[in-house]
């Protein structure tokens, strides 16, 4: 969803007379709204379909849409909570971004050592089936059963 059309949600939730703390999860998916039209051009660069001007005016208007429903926040939030409660919400945002990252750090590493014990344990695995049939077939061969 644009940027914009989750701000006309959050305005007329803030007119209906709600707490900004209720439209918590409006003003979240405003937030991830807004960073994804500022990573959209890293994404939409790599397209074959699309010429380089339509990927330059399509990010433009995205990154300029996103840019005004964030001041239309701002001014939201200063409005309501005051200038220090604006400061503490791109705090709490950048802390929690931060967090995001450390976690899937954290997760990407499990991942990379649980496929390395699979790798180590399956040849190791390997190794012992190819020398038990090695074996199988020496004995057999010492017997003359081959």
């Amino acid at each position: 969803m644009d940027p914009l059309t989750i701000l006309a949600g959050l305005k007329a939730g803030i007119s209906a007379g709600k707490e900004i703390a209720s439209l918590a999860k409006g003003i979240g998916e405003l937030f991830d709204s807004i960073d994804d039209a500022r990573n959209h051009h890293e994404k939409k660069a790599s397209s074959p379909f699309s010429s380089a001007n339509e990927e330059a005016m399509d990010s433009y208007i995205k990154l300029q849409q996103a840019k005004d429903a964030e001041e239309q926040l701002r001014q939201i939030v200063i409005a309501t909570r005051g200038y220090s409660g604006w400061q503490e919400l791109l705090q709490m945002r950048a802390q929690i971004r931060r967090e995001r990252k450390e976690r899937e750090a954290a997760q990407s590493l499990v991942r990379q050592e649980r496929f390395e014990a699979i790798a180590i344990w399956g040849g190791v695995g390997l190794a012992l089936a190819i020398m038990l049939g090695i074996g199988v077939v020496v004995i057999l061969g010492v017997q003359g059963r081959l």
